[in-house]
């Protein structure tokens, strides 16, 4: 009997420990899961593009893009620079915030540097225009993601007229619709001209885009172009300046265009100063054949833009001028660009083009 008492005694308390295992099981189990999810649920910075790593022209840009994850709304983010041992606010100090896409996805320009850094902060933040070190997390700062830069750039570039320019190979829907860009047909010849092209590739047809790798801000730009009469009547060449570090002040656009919309009745030229909604603010004209001088005149408060017949002789006769005194944007991060592709009329899925496209550019002048 005091046996059987003790065989009973034993397997209770056994029967206790595993009743008392199954209880506490879950517990840390729930409190794992708990903290997974709270780690989880901590926003990220990912880089899917990083510049070079090179401090040889200081003045020279390139793009950085990533994605955000976690980001709350509000949210913006801070990016740096590194160089001579300090962090540096970019792109500028005044447009120190990139802005987070719907999608999760950023995309800035920045100065070339040995690192970059970027922040994710709360609303308010003031961030600073030099530092020694980054901030860690927290005070304003949700996030931070630091990368060494690339050995080689993921970026193309070409030497054209003494400046250096990066080549797009991502999509655009400057277009119409999502038009695809191939730096395959952009090179600058054995004479120094720039062939832009539009060449059909895969059965889809691919476009060119090249931007200054620099800002250059007020002054004269100019651009001599071989003839473009015989442009089909859906291919639009651009020369256009772009912003990609604010949405203010209409990203710092202002256009010449070349082309007819794809209407063949068109005027084949314009000078645009973005918004267009502005009647005063968009000019057409028919531009001749035969090689042309575009010019624009960037100043305070004043952009003035033309276009004329370029002579052998070197001498110049105007096509047409327009004169923008309002709504004229002031510098920041924008850089001046040139841009060949089909334009898509509304509704349709592609354009109505008869066949491949090409610009030249003979030269390109900047004078401050």
């Amino acid at each position: 009997m005091n046996r059987l008492f003790m065989e009973l005694m034993a397997a209770w308390r056994c029967w206790r420990s595993v009743f008392a295992l199954l209880l506490i099981t879950p517990f840390f189990f729930l409190a794992g899961c708990h903290q997974a999810a709270s780690e989880d649920a901590k926003p990220k910075i990912l880089f899917t593009q990083i510049p070079e790593r090179n401090l040889a022209n200081q003045n020279k840009q390139d793009v950085m893009e990533g994605t955000v994850s976690g980001a709350k709304q509000g949210q913006r983010l801070v990016i740096y620079s590194q160089s001579g041992g300090l962090w540096w606010l970019q792109p500028l100090l005044t447009s120190p915030f990139t802005p987070i896409l719907s999608n999760g996805v950023w995309r800035s320009e920045t100065h070339i540097g040995m690192s970059y850094g970027v922040l994710l902060v709360e609303p308010g933040f003031h961030p600073a225009a030099v530092l020694d070190q980054l901030p860690r997390r927290g005070q304003g700062v949700a996030a931070v993601a630091v990368s060494p830069g690339q050995e080689k750039s993921s970026s193309y570039f070409i030497d054209f007229s003494g400046f250096t320019w990066r080549v797009r190979w991502k999509p655009s829907d400057r277009g119409g619709v999502s038009n695809l860009y191939n730096p395959d047909n952009v090179y600058v010849d054995q004479t120094g001209a720039l062939h832009l092209r539009i060449i059909n590739r895969d059965q889809q047809w691919t476009c060119s885009e090249i931007n200054l790798t620099q800002s250059l801000g007020y002054g004269t730009y100019s651009f001599t172009v071989e003839d473009i009469s015989s442009l089909d009547p859906s291919v639009v060449f651009g020369i256009f300046t772009w912003d990609h570090s604010t949405d203010q002040e209409n990203h710092r656009e202002f256009d010449i265009n070349i082309g007819r919309w794809g209407e063949p009745q068109n005027k084949n030229a314009e000078f645009v100063l973005q918004p267009t909604l502005v009647q005063a603010n968009f000019f057409r004209f028919v531009a001749p054949p035969g090689k042309l001088k575009h010019s624009i005149v960037w100043e305070p408060g004043r952009l003035t833009m033309e276009t004329s017949r370029a002579s052998r002789l070197g001498g110049a006769s105007v096509v047409s001028r327009r004169v923008f005194t309002s709504e004229v944007p002031t510098p920041g991060f924008e850089s001046i660009r040139m841009t060949l592709f089909p334009y898509t009329k509304p509704n349709q899925k592609g354009p109505d083009l008869h066949g491949p496209a090409e610009v030249l550019v003979d030269r390109f002048e900047y004078l401050p």
